[in-house]
């Protein structure tokens, strides 16, 4: 019997199938230090001690998408070790924040699985929750991600798939507790434009790009222990599809976060993803760039310093976003990479 960890294969999943991921991660200052250094956001929540302290946080936390990619990490050895690709999310609230010293923790429930017709390969649906040192749940998401058979002549699973909502009802959104975002400092922020100013409908060209190195783009995906094979070996996928490692979806979303400071900067806390999907793959050398779209807006019930906006940023490779390149009739614009949707808050006036 084998010592090592082949991973799971599509047949190994069974829905209602509970995963418990090893290994838990206790976040340090070093790790927000690298994130940064790696993707160079600044959202003030996150930069300054200061700010932070005066929004009554003990101390900054973490990037929202850090913890996200951390709690995914997690999930990779046990759901995605033999991925072809991660394929979407939906349904991610955020419930907790992150911080400095806490120590993360994720398991997995399978809630549905779909042979596909090429029955080499299959897609299964989990459900994964991260919590803290406390047992609090930091955040949850459904993702879907196509897995590879060990066995083509496998019989397929009954198809399940499981129905899931369009977007998280703004009523769901959760704010931190025990803060106040009265008199947001916009100097410090950098961004005059708060919640009020934003309308449905509006677009923004973040404008800059950002060019992805190989080592940083593994450096980064080794930050979340995220062990994915496609990311790293080059043997091994040189003879694949591609030719050539590819870069993790998630870094991608990083990177257009960051980028989308340019025209949202007081958007400092992410509250939900109501849905996902890696449109095309990126790779070393690929400049990203992106543009947003405000879809709606929703004042919060218990506050009246935050408002939630619903906005859908687009990530393009090679591609500047003057033009707002986007979904088509069928299928996207040539250079499209990322269509992600996501609640996120801002101070009001």
């Amino acid at each position: 019997m084998t010592k090592t960890n082949a991973g799971n294969f599509f047949e190994d999943f069974k829905v209602g199938q509970v995963l418990h991921h090893a290994t838990p991660r206790t976040v340090s200052e070093g790790d927000t230090a690298l994130y940064q250094a790696l993707f160079g956001s600044r959202f003030s929540l996150q930069s300054s001690a200061e700010v932070a302290r005066k929004a009554g946080y003990a101390a900054a936390p973490a990037d929202d998408f850090l913890a996200f990619h951390i709690v995914f990490g997690k999930t990779v050895p046990d759901i995605s070790l033999n991925a072809v690709a991660n394929l979407g999310y939906a349904d991610c609230r955020f419930h907790k924040p992150v911080f400095p010293g806490d120590t993360l923790s994720t398991e997995s429930k399978v809630i549905g699985l779909k042979e596909n017709s090429n029955g080499e390969t299959g897609t299964v649906y989990v459900r994964s929750t991260g919590r803290n040192q406390r047992g609090e749940t930091v955040l949850d998401y459904v993702r879907w991600v196509m897995v590879r058979k060990r066995d083509k002549a496998h019989p397929a699973p009954e198809a399940d798939v499981p129905h899931l909502p369009e977007a998280v009802e703004p009523q769901h959104l959760i704010a931190p507790e025990k803060t106040s975002f009265k008199g947001f400092d916009t100097v410090a922020s950098g961004s005059p434009h708060l919640w009020d100013d934003y309308e449905p409908g509006e677009k923004i060209d973040h404008v800059d790009g950002v060019t992805i190195e190989e080592a940083e783009h593994m450096m980064a995906t080794r930050l979340y222990q995220n062990t994915a094979k496609v990311h790293f070996n080059q043997y091994t996928e040189g003879k694949g599809r591609f030719g050539r490692r590819l870069i993790y979806g998630g870094h991608v979303i990083s990177l257009a976060r960051a980028l989308s400071f340019n025209g949202l900067g007081n958007a400092v806390l992410i509250a939900a993803i109501n849905g996902g999907r890696h449109v095309a793959p990126c790779f070393g050398g690929d400049t990203v760039f992106a543009w947003s779209e405000v879809l709606a807006k929703a004042p919060l019930k218990t506050r009246d310093d935050l408002g939630a906006l619903r906005i859908r940023t687009i990530a393009t490779k090679d591609l500047p976003c003057s033009g707002f390149p986007g979904p088509k009739d069928k299928g996207y614009d040539e250079g499209v990479i990322l269509d992600l949707d996501y609640w996120a808050l801002m101070p009001r006036r």
